[in-house]
C-alpha cells in the first residue's frame, strides 16, 4: 500500500514515526540530538493530513502546533493547556480521538510521533513504523533501544539511504517496517 494511499473504510493503521540514531538516541533536552532538514521534510510529507499523537513533552518541544494535522497530546495532567491541540489522559482515549479525526479526514493512518514512553505504549498496536535511521551515535537523554523498537515480528518493506545534504548533520536511511 502506498504511504499516501487513502482508505475509505475501516480503522486507520497506527504508525510510529521515529528518528533514531545507531545508539538508540532519540532526544536530548526536549529536542532532537541532530539537524536533519531532509528528515523534517519527510516527516511533514508522511504526517500531513493525518492525526498525530504525542506526549506532552514532545508537544512542548514543538515551536508551534503541527499545521494541517489534528494534534492529540497525551498527558496524565488533566489541567494541561495545549492551545490548538486536543488533550487525552490515556493512550486509549488519544487513539479514539485520533481514529475519529482520521475517519473525518479520510486518512488511513494515525501517526504516533513520540516520545519514548508513548512509542513503547503504542508499539503493540502499531502496524507500521516509519523509521529514520540516523547513522551517528550522538549524546542523548531519551532512548529507544532495539528491544523496544522491534518487539514483535516486523518486515522491512522499503529502505532509502541518504548521504548528509547541505542542511543535514549526518547520513541517514528512511526505512518502512510493517507487521505482517
Amino acid at each position: 500500500m502506498s504511504r499516501e494511499a487513502k482508505r475509505p473504510a475501516g480503522d486507520p493503521v497506527i504508525a510510529l514515526v521515529v528518528a533514531r540514531a545507531e545508539n538508540g538516541a532519540i532526544g536530548i533536552g526536549g529536542a532532537l540530538p541532530w539537524r536533519l532538514s531532509t528528515d523534517l521534510k519527510q516527516f511533514r510529507k508522511i504526517t500531513l493530513g493525518k492525526p498525530v499523537v504525542m506526549g506532552r513533552r514532545t508537544f512542548q518541544s514543538l515551536p508551534k502546533v503541527l499545521d494541517q494535522r489534528v494534534n492529540v497530546v497525551l498527558s496524565r495532567d488533566a489541567n494541561i493547556t495545549a492551545p490548538g491541540a486536543i488533550v487525552a489522559e490515556s493512550l486509549d482515549e488519544a487513539l479514539a480521538l485520533a481514529r475519529g479525526a482520521a475517519k473525518e479526514a479520510g486518512a488511513d493512518e494515525i501517526m504516533v510521533i513520540g516520545g519514548d514512553d508513548v512509542f513503547r505504549a503504542a508499539m503493540p498496536m502499531a502496524k507500521r513504523i516509519y523509521l529514520t535511521e540516523v547513522h551517528a551515535q550522538p549524546h542523548a537523554d531519551a532512548w529507544l533501544q532495539d528491544k523496544d523498537l522491534y518487539r514483535g515480528a516486523w518486515r522491512e518493506v522499503s529502505r532509502e539511504r541518504h548521504e548528509a545534504g547541505p542542511k543535514d548533520q549526518y547520513p541517514f536511511s528512511f526505512v518502512c517496517l510493517e507487521r505482517p
